[in-house]
């Protein structure tokens, strides 16, 4: 991604500044002024944060924008932590030595230092360690003594992790209450109180970055004095749990100034510091300690005396070594030493970090705000930060077209993540704030869900309304010029963008005219000259297709194998025979590993042996690897997957060999999996025999049972071909290098070919025929079917693409293009698309599902329009 910015190769960071982005001047009026630690700010990310940039250089490669998920580690901090490590022996901290005594007194002084960072002291708080600020809260769930007559009480802003505590309170037959943040103050009055209850709420929403006060414990308390109905044991009825691990990165948490605090506050050290990671910390108001609900579960150093044969022990005096189970992190906390070391040294402390936080927040809100259409409406719809309330550095929103619309947010991540820009989208583990902010219900929510819809799938429009958001937030080290380019991303791709109106492509086979990206008015139909634009095609004669490569890909998301020029290759009632036959699974996961997440799957390269009924595997370094086509004479599990959201009945290859070749080649623990129908056997006498000798078969039943989705997709996504043209993709590698030749730099000197778009057929207009016209770029996306010899073919669609296709098919290399500029250039019905979906239309086939039907390269293609 080291050009992903779309900036000349040595541009410096001045230069960035000088020209960062390409708005007209009234969208960036009366911006607020951004505090950069007195001129500090850029020799910091410079020196400390060394991974926002080419190495050597001054030339960004990754505008960070998701802090709230986890902040950046400062290279001072991770260099000081290698040095003691390389030069101390942290140890366990229960022993007596030297090493281990040394590592105890870091851990106490660590506390202490956390204990200043929070503005609290050990004397009115304790620091208990966890693995994260989920297991904090958990603990807190865990110790709050609440009784059967009382309540667990969460805001509507709560993050998952505070909703889970629910179903620890309903174990303990204690009652649950939602609500919104303005209905505590009659929630904990003293008439509607009748138990011991939990009130948890976050002190920052993850979601929109609303803030909520600090003091409410102090609020609750006051309100049972006045009232005379103190609780007769030393604390309110009403314990008070407060979710600190995004606020607590951006702004000090002054616990000191409050004259009651919270009973518990838990946070997140990576998301203050970047690292250490697996770190969390409860902080537990010492006057709540002599009220806390006994501990069920001990373990490690957390007893003082304990029997072997009866129910006796006795826990420890501290509340630290009483809760921390087992042995603490202790090479992380000595890590956290050095991360608040660099913290004070580049930011002087959290107080001058926030100002400087807030004053980038303000300035990304009034530059997102400013960002219109032609005709005036907005660019971004924000959530939040209109009203009086306190917002932190979390930005919430979705885009608009010209016309209103809400722009799916799943494919403005995706283009984003070409464009080397790290943000976040979907619902953020924040059930309450999502339905609030975009405005749908629990009905509606658990109808998305029959639907199929889980949050972080790419379904993120429903009947036209968003289902999740796209969210940027920032640190202690973001920078101005990190707001300008993903505004300039905004404007070059989004700016005057109409979407089509809604249509469905594969049973009308009808292309809207294609839409503006550019910031300028005029309109993509003047570039291109395609169907997609009304225009005729430019010269006359009759349409001469021919069929230039037929491939197949045996293992899915591997390597396609190209058949030879002279060889037929069998259709069969799933397609091409062998494509797709083959998966490659995780132990630990049910849906098939996609090259888009293990990039190196594109260096297996699969080939076909007919004659010996074999698929060779070929990697780099690696001895090629046979793998049997004879269904029959396989060791098979039974297993399942998950193919686009649908469950698929498989078996997995059980052969220690394969697995170990795979592994190796991928770096990850991983086996072979195959639908035998789609390989060479007699699936009838086969089914009975693997009935009858195996038992990881599920009693009754063939292993051949139907699939949740339609039975002639075997492994494939949505169609049982993929066709794209030659002219096609040679109009779009015109594009690229077009706009590299422009200053836009978005070639990587790679010429993208029609293989990068892994077809099955390669298509391209025939050659020396007389009278024939040419094959217009895109000119597929008009046809309706198509006939290859006595076969039939309906255009089911446009290819609706992803990511994968920037992955270069022979060196594994990710690079920025082709999706990119197909983003801008190639969107129907909203989606970035190449090429076209192919189904045959229903013919004969024999009881083992082949056919007579062949293909070949050369063959002609009739077209139906």
């Amino acid at each position: 991604m080291s050009k992903s910015l779309g900036m000349p190769a040595k541009t410096n960071l001045s230069d960035q500044k000088a020209r960062a982005v390409a708005i007209p001047e009234k969208q960036h009026q009366a911006a607020p002024s951004v505090d950069d630690y007195g001129g500090r700010l850029d020799a910091v990310r410079l020196s400390e944060y060394p991974q926002l940039f080419e190495p050597g250089t001054k030339r960004l490669k990754t505008v960070f924008l998701d802090h709230t998920g986890s902040t950046l580690c400062a290279a001072s901090h991770t260099r000081a932590t290698a040095e003691e490590l390389l030069t101390q022996i942290p140890a366990n901290p229960h022993s007596q030595h030297v090493a281990s005594q040394w590592t105890h007194l870091k851990i106490e002084q660590v506390r202490d230092r956390l204990l200043r960072f929070f503005g609290t002291t050990a004397e009115r708080y304790a620091v208990v360690f966890t693995a994260n600020a989920t297991a904090a809260i958990r603990l807190a769930g865990e110790l709050t003594p609440m009784t059967k007559t009382g309540v667990f009480c969460y805001s509507r802003e709560s993050h998952t992790s505070v909703v889970g505590v629910r179903n620890l309170a309903a174990k303990c037959d204690v009652a649950i209450r939602p609500i919104d943040f303005s209905d505590i103050e009659t929630v904990v009055l003293p008439t509607n109180t009748h138990g011991t209850s939990l009130l948890a709420y976050p002190a920052q929403c993850n979601f929109s970055g609303q803030r909520f006060p600090m003091d409410v414990a102090s609020k609750i308390d006051r309100l049972y004095k006045q009232s005379g109905d103190y609780y007769e044991d030393g604390h309110v009825p009403w314990w008070v749990l407060v979710d600190a691990a995004g606020y607590a990165s951006s702004s000090p948490l002054k616990l000191d100034t409050l004259d009651v605090g919270p009973d518990f506050v838990a946070a997140s050290m990576y998301k203050i510091f970047g690292a250490p990671t697996g770190l969390g910390v409860l902080l537990v108001k010492r006057s709540s300690i002599p009220y806390l609900k006994s501990k069920c579960y001990f373990g490690g150093g957390t007893v003082a005396n304990l029997s072997f044969d009866k129910r006796w022990q006795e826990f420890r005096h501290d509340i630290e070594s009483r809760l921390e189970d087992g042995t603490i992190n202790y090479q992380a906390i000595v890590s956290l030493s050095h991360a608040l070391d660099a913290y004070e040294r580049n930011f002087g402390s959290i107080d001058t970090a926030s100002q400087h936080i807030q004053s980038i927040t303000d300035y990304a809100v009034e530059t997102l705000r400013s960002l219109s259409h032609d005709n005036g409406n907005r660019i971004c719809h924000i959530y939040g930060h209109d009203d009086g309330s306190r917002w932190g550095p979390v930005v919430a929103f979705n885009l608009k077209d010209t016309q209103g619309n809400f722009i799916g947010h799943y494919e403005v991540e995706r283009l984003a993540v070409m464009a080397g820009i790290a943000l976040r989208s979907g619902r953020f583990c924040n059930p309450g704030a999502s339905q609030k902010w975009l405005q749908f219900t629990t009905p509606d929510l658990m109808r998305f869900a029959a639907m199929g819809y889980v949050c972080g799938d790419d379904h993120d429009l429903v009947d036209g309304k968003p289902v999740g958001a796209l969210r940027i937030s920032f640190g202690a080290m973001t920078c101005k010029l990190e707001i300008d380019l993903f505004a300039k991303f905004l404007v070059r791709h989004y700016h005057n963008y109409t979407q089509p109106v809604p249509c469905r492509v594969e049973k009308e086979h009808k292309v809207p005219n294609m839409p503006r990206s550019h910031s300028s008015s005029e309109s993509i139909s003047r570039e291109l000259m395609s169907p997609m634009t009304a225009k005729e095609p430019s010269n006359g004669g009759d349409l001469h297709i021919e069929i230039e490569h037929v491939v197949i890909y045996p293992v899915k998301s591997c390597h396609g194998w190209v058949v030879s020029r002279d060889m037929a290759w069998e259709l069969t009632y799933y397609g091409l025979k062998f494509d797709r036959a083959f998966v490659i699974m995780r132990h630990n996961s049910s849906a098939p590993m996609q090259q888009k997440r293990y990039p190196r799957m594109a260096l297996i390269r699969p080939r076909i042996d007919l004659d010996r009924s074999l698929m060779i595997l070929e990697a780099p370094d690696c001895p090629p690897l046979e793998v049997s086509l004879l269904a029959d004479s396989m060791n098979l599990e039974r297993t399942e997957s998950l193919v686009c959201g649908n469950t698929v009945q498989m078996f997995r290859i059980v052969s220690d060999e394969i697995s170990a070749w795979l592994s190796s080649v991928l770096g990850v623990s991983c086996y072979l999996a195959c639908e035998p129908q789609l390989l060479i056997s007699d699936t009838s006498v086969m089914s009975v025999d693997m009935l009858s000798q195996t038992d990881t078969l599920s009693s009754g039943g063939s292993p051949f049972s139907p699939r949740s989705r339609r039975d002639d997709l075997a492994f494939v996504n949505e169609a049982q071909l993929l066709m794209v043209t030659n002219e096609s993709a040679a109009q779009v590698d015109r594009w690229v290098r077009e706009e590299s030749n422009a200053g836009d730099d978005s070639s990587e000197n790679v010429t993208i070919g029609p293989m990068q778009y892994r077809p099955n057929l390669v298509v391209r207009a025939a050659s020396g025929t007389e009278m024939a016209r040419s094959l217009e770029p895109f000119e597929e996306l008009k046809w309706t079917g198509l006939n290859i010899g006595t076969t039939q073919f309906q255009v089911s669609g446009p290819c609706r693409r992803c990511q994968m296709i920037d992955i270069n098919q022979e060196s594994a290399n990710v690079l920025k293009e082709p999706f990119s500029t197909l983003a801008r250039r190639m969107r129907v019905n909203g989606q970035v698309v190449f090429g076209i979906y192919l189904d045959k239309i229903d013919s004969s086939y024999s009881e083992s599902g082949s056919t007579s039907a062949f293909i070949k390269s050369g063959q002609v293609v009739e077209i139906t329009t």
